[in-house]
């Protein structure tokens, strides 16, 4: 049926709409800057020299592609009651569409603000698309496009991080 969508209404009312806004754990902190560089061997200036960034950047950033550390909830943290789900619309849409396997397909990330110690992130998640129902190598399923913004306490947009899932079904006998 060419040009009808069997998109479920509620899942289209979802599309363009802000969900799971949530704060992270924790503010951005220079040791753990300083850890993630040596874990890298990322010897930058920029991050290790105030002189610097104070030249480059107005003052201390974190690299850029430390983005998602910084809203990476730690596995335990005192009065949580349940364990935090990443990423909670791409596992909404394997339950609606009742697909028990998933792939991310494409990352890509923006960069906007530059991260500074002190900022606390917070992320919020957009669902721009989801299409009709595919087959590939792997089964048979769909694809969803689902953005994370990452915006800081001054609610200035940081970066936003764009993922292409597959969610899918096997075939019998695959």
């Amino acid at each position: 049926m060419s040009g009808v969508s069997t998109v479920p209404p509620e899942v289209e009312a979802l599309i363009g709409e802000v969900q799971y806004e949530e704060a992270g754990e924790f503010p951005v902190e220079r040791g753990y800057v300083w850890t993630s560089c040596a874990s890298v061997e990322n010897g930058n200036p920029l991050f290790w020299d105030d002189a610097v960034a104070q030249e480059l950047t107005d003052g201390p950033i974190a690299p850029p592609t430390t983005l998602s550390v910084w809203f990476r909830p730690h596995h335990w943290s005192p009065g949580r009651t349940e364990q935090p789900l990443p990423l909670r619309v791409h596992f909404d849409l394997k339950e609606i569409f009742g697909l028990p396997e998933a792939v991310m397909t494409d990352n890509t990330i923006v960069f906007h603000e530059p991260v500074r110690p002190g900022d606390v992130l917070r992320t919020r998640q957009i669902l721009r698309s989801v299409s009709e129902p595919k087959t590939t190598k792997l089964g048979s399923g769909r694809f969803w496009v689902i953005d994370v913004e990452y915006l800081n306490q001054r609610d200035e947009l940081v970066g936003v991080e764009t993922y292409t899932g597959f969610g899918y079904r096997r075939e019998a006998g695959a």
